[in-house]
């Protein structure tokens, strides 16, 4: 590692100032991302391996992760075809009031999370706009698990569109139309021509929606009932194990969460390379 370094600093660059700007990221870098997450992974094993063990086999902390992994893993799995519709929508679509529609679909990542629960927990309470009626049919939204994967899909859905959309945009149109005078039929020219190419950007938004979703809090906590061992998230009961002073719980339950997200992260990468050199042209 330090002859990696010795190496970028000694070597020619014709960027003006580059041992500067290199020296400046990597400490700018190292203060913002490996220290935190050096010190997540140091902590949890400061009051022994016992403690940590101990927290490790409680029962409500599983739980609380499986909530957390299945709701997040199920929205992620909804939005691929409300994010591919919605991506086909603004490319290809050009229906009036798509620039309005470009701008909501970010809303979610600009609006306070807190806000966004609020807000789904009053449209799908029992009687809200939306609930009431869903709750006539038998559905009930809040308060359960069902209500942790609305709020997901919510905050998941503008990574899926946006991973999708560059990629459909530089889809080239003749290859639909050569595949329809060679006698293809529209499902083939949607399977094989057109979703083939964007299967790397379909696993990429999967992974990103997954990974933000195992660590929502704020926008979940208001619609999900927060019930042990029934709809609490693994976010919240960090909260909890730091307001009874239950740190070795609560950082063992961030580095569960933090392992799994850089777990998923390196698979989607891994699936991406795949299925790029899958889905390249012979």
């Amino acid at each position: 590692m330090k002859q990696f370094f010795l190496a970028l600093l000694r070597s020619n660059r014709a960027l003006p100032g580059y041992r500067l700007s290199l020296i400046t990221t990597l400490l700018w870098a190292g203060l913002l991302i490996v220290l935190p997450l050096s010190t997540l992974l140091v902590r949890p094993w400061q009051d022994g391996v016992s403690a940590m063990l101990t927290a490790l086999r409680d029962g409500r902390m599983f739980a609380a992760l499986w909530t957390s992994f299945s709701c997040a893993a199920t929205a992620a799995a909804c939005n691929l075809p409300f994010g591919l519709m919605l991506a086909w929508a603004l490319v290809r679509g050009h229906l009036p009031g798509r620039h309005v529609a470009n701008a909501l679909i970010d809303l979610p990542l600009a609006l306070p999370t807190a806000v966004s629960g609020i807000t789904l927990a009053t449209l799908y309470s029992p009687h809200g706009w939306l609930g009431e009626p869903l709750s006539r049919l038998g559905i009930f939204v809040s308060y359960n698990r069902l209500g942790i994967v609305v709020a997901l899909m919510f905050v998941g859905l503008p990574f899926m569109v946006r991973a999708i959309e560059p990629v459909l945009r530089d889809l080239p149109h003749e290859l639909e139309e050569a595949a329809q005078l060679l006698g293809a039929r529209p499902w083939q020219v949607f399977t094989r021509v057109i979703v083939a190419p964007l299967l790397p950007a379909l696993v990429t938004g999967f992974g990103l929606a997954f990974a933000r979703g195992i660590g929502e809090y704020g926008s979940v906590i208001f619609i999900a009932g927060n019930q042990p061992f029934r709809s609490e998230i693994a976010p919240l009961l960090i909260v909890v194990r730091l307001q009874e002073f239950d740190y070795a719980g609560a950082t063992a339950i961030a580095l569960v969460l933090l392992v799994a997200s850089l777990l998923v992260l390196l698979l989607v990468g891994m699936m991406r390379k795949r299925l790029a050199l899958w889905s390249e042209p012979a």
